[in-house]
């Protein structure tokens, strides 16, 4: 058996870990991308047969290393009251800027 003072130490320890593991999960930055290569137009797939509860969000170009890679579709769980607005690139004068796909409400 460990001594009291020690288990105290240890619980404290781990309590603390698990804040700082806990916490930073539930904080969101917003980071933009931009690059000057405009993105290829979206690969034309076609969309799976609807799936209840879950929401389509099409697949998307992401610039990774000094190019543009797909990233096939995927289903996302239904938030009801809500709509997904999906992957995208916005062109920004002369550079393109990426944004994450989000719910709107």
């Amino acid at each position: 058996m460990l001594p009291k003072k020690l288990t105290r130490k240890i619980l404290c320890a781990v309590l603390a870990l698990g804040a700082t593991t806990v916490l930073p999960l539930s904080a969101e930055a917003a980071v933009n991308i931009d690059v000057r290569i405009a993105p290829p137009a979206p690969r034309v797939i076609a969309v799976p047969a609807p799936r209840p509860g879950y929401v389509w969000a099409p697949g998307y170009w992401r610039y990774r290393g000094h190019r543009h890679v797909w990233v096939d579709g995927y289903w996302i769980r239904e938030r009801p009251g809500y709509r997904w607005e999906p992957d995208h690139w916005e062109a920004v004068g002369p550079a393109y800027r990426f944004h994450r796909g989000y719910w709107v409400r």
